[in-house]
């Protein structure tokens, strides 16, 4: 026994002063720990301050019914109980069994209420007892932030969001994922919560150790009204077509600011919903639509002009095997390379890249190139697809004998929508390309951050002339009878644009489907939006040409803008100087000053004048016609009359 006596002395000694700093730290590990507290997540905006997205402060109110002391509880008991009664509409008499019930299994964690906006939770505590605060009333106030969307659906995956799962890792999407940690975020506070049990852990005070400070503000291009014009006008098309997925885009023409994006897929049910952003990061086969890059280069070249003469073959060409087909059977005959793009002729264009380049494949390849398009945009949103360009210099399997001729009307390329219109931007835009800008400014309250202008990715893709030409084969599309958009055409407003109609898994019939767009720009004469459409997979039942599924959605945007933008006509001055109406005024003036009673001399006067001079002299005066004063019935210098008649003869 003295021996066992003196192992558990030797151990408490060891325990208290050798080991003890250690057992004591492990103890305050367990007991304590110190709890991080998220910030509030800076809002987003649109362009006209319309709020986008914002953190919105929720609170659950928990009791800890052991900290009251017995007065506390019994005075405050049946009280609290009946605010919570009007509060959630049970019965005062449930509240206090369930008090009562976790006051006696020493509950100190006892949820009251979930989810608070801050009014219930203001109103929460000053309930009684509540209102004693923690110590005295077992108050328990726990706060988390969630992220709200006031425009629901619409642009929710392009606004975006940040997670983190419970390993740490973190998804981020759209603008307020890509904006996240540099300003969004802000900075986590701090609070120590202490054990009580069952895996529940209670704040030890009221009040944070250390405060979270709230993230920036961010302002993006985003107009809200456009969206909504894109957002329906997309929906309604996907349903009608029965499409799988789609997306448009709207960018102002001079800036590059995406004044709308939507981006809407089919689930299970059928219904659509913001699934994935592939405007931005879907990147495919563009079919028709690159038929202007692929002329671009070849007019800047000029190996072609647009006057010059191609034959169709009856609409179907071969190379090594393989076949070019028009979607018109028997071709177009003999027809221009403007009337080409146009009725967006297969195998027109296909023989014109074809005759001028077939020896020299590089050559169109680096006039690719040279516009951009083998580069990413840079953006700021993460996911972004990365263009493909079959290149015959790099040894792989997208270079082939048919390479030059596919890539020549939109196949063996890939961009995503947005690059596509970068592009028909550019030529917009006078040949400029700018980069899409989603962000216009960031802001703390009213100060200001940091501002967003625009960036200029190439200043001129190419030629002055060849932008002109270009420009005006687009308007051809629309305005012409012939032109595969003709049936958009409106007499109210200018568009001009170009279809595309591109096969989709075509090395296997069963599952062949099609990719419709529609990319151009409004007014087409000076163009002040640019805008593409895409849609995947419609029901080839329904229809699949891009002027009939996506070329309405465009026209639809482009009349809504028109429509709801009033037309202004502003005149810069009305200080116009006319040298004879102000010498005429001088000399109405002078004789009006000088000649009360006598009469003044009103030859070569417009009548008018002369009429108003005399009426205000008080005579009677009778005139026929309008013109200058030839003769007057009573000579200058004359005496006159009140009431006096006087004849002008005109």
């Amino acid at each position: 026994m003295f021996v066992f006596v003196l192992a558990v002395v030797f151990k408490l000694v060891s325990i208290q002063f050798i080991q003890g700093d250690k057992y004591r730290d492990l103890a305050e590990e367990r007991t304590i720990k110190d709890v991080e507290i998220l910030p509030n997540r800076g809002n987003v905006y649109s362009a006209d301050g319309s709020l986008l997205a914002t953190s919105v402060p929720k609170y659950d109110i928990r009791l800890d019914a052991i900290t009251p002391s017995n007065i506390v509880f019994n005075e405050y008991l049946k009280p609290l109980c009946d605010s919570l009664s009007k509060f959630s509409r049970k019965p005062s008499s449930y509240y206090q069994n369930e008090i009562q019930k976790a006051r006696k299994n020493k509950n100190r964690y006892f949820l009251l209420a979930r989810n608070l906006g801050y009014s219930d939770y203001i109103r929460f505590r000053n309930f009684p007892m509540l209102s004693l605060g923690a110590f005295k009333g077992g108050l328990i106030v726990e706060q988390k932030t969630k992220r709200e969307h006031p425009m629901g659906e619409i642009a929710l995956r392009s606004i975006g969001y940040e997670r983190f799962d419970d390993d740490g890792n973190v998804t981020r999407a759209g603008l307020d994922g890509a904006f996240g940690e540099q300003y969004l975020r802000g900075k986590s506070g701090h609070r120590l919560k202490q054990k009580i049990g069952k895996g529940q852990w209670k704040p030890i005070r009221d009040n944070n150790e250390v405060e979270p400070q709230d993230g920036y503000d961010i302002y993006t291009t985003i107009d809200i009204n456009i969206q909504d014009i894109a957002h329906h006008a997309l929906l309604e098309q996907l349903e009608f077509y029965k499409a799988d997925h789609g997306c448009v885009v709207v960018m102002e023409t001079k800036t590059g600011e995406i004044r709308a994006i939507s981006n809407l897929g089919r689930n299970k049910e059928g219904k659509y919903y913001e699934r994935l952003n592939y405007a931005v990061g879907e990147s495919h086969e563009p079919g028709s639509t690159f038929k202007l890059m692929a002329l671009a280069v070849a007019l800047d070249d000029k190996v072609i002009d647009t006057s010059d003469v191609v034959d169709t073959e009856k609409g179907i060409l071969t190379y090594y095997g393989k076949k070019v087909r028009d979607s018109r059977n028997g071709g177009y005959g003999k027809i221009s390379v403007a009337k080409a793009l146009e009725v967006s002729s297969n195998t027109g264009i296909v023989k014109a890249i074809h005759n001028s380049y077939t020896n020299n494949p590089k050559k169109f390849v680096d006039g690719l190139y040279d516009m951009n398009l083998n580069e990413t945009l840079d953006l700021p949103i993460i996911g972004e697809g990365k263009p493909i360009i079959p290149d015959p210099r790099i040894k792989n399997k997208r270079w082939s004998g048919i390479a030059l001729e596919w890539m020549a009307y939109g196949y063996g390329v890939s961009f995503t929508p947005l690059q596509t219109l970068t592009f028909y931007n550019a030529i917009a835009n006078k040949g400029e390309m700018v980069r899409p800008l989603f962000l216009r400014e960031v802001r703390e309250f009213d100060k200001t951050i940091e501002s967003f202008d625009k960036k200029v990715i190439n200043k001129q893709v190419c030629s002055k002339e060849t932008v002109k030409k270009l420009k005006q084969l687009l308007v051809n599309v629309v305005e012409k009878k012939h032109g595969t958009g003709h049936g958009l055409y409106s007499e109210n407003f200018s568009m001009a644009g170009k279809t595309g109609t591109c096969q989709k898994d075509y090395r296997d019939k069963e599952k062949l489907n099609y990719i419709s767009s529609f990319a151009g720009f409004f007014p087409a004469e000076n163009p002040e939006y640019s805008c593409i459409v895409v849609i995947h997979e419609p029901d080839k039942s329904v229809g699949y040409y891009g002027a009939d599924v996506s070329g309405p959605v465009f026209k639809k945007i482009a009349q809504k803008i028109y429509t709801d933008t009033p037309l202004i006509d502003e005149v810069e001055t009305l200080n116009v100087a006319n040298s004879s109406a102000e010498t005429q005024y001088e000399q109405y003036y002078d004789t009006a000053q000088k000649y009360k009673t006598i009469m003044p001399n009103v030859k070569g006067m417009p009548t008018m004048d002369a009429l108003a001079l005399l009426e205000n002299m008080g005579l009677k005066v009778k005139i026929n016609g309008i013109g200058v004063v030839k003769n007057q019935s009573v000579a200058k210098g004359v005496r006159i009359k009140k009431n006096q008649t006087i004849e002008l003869t005109i």
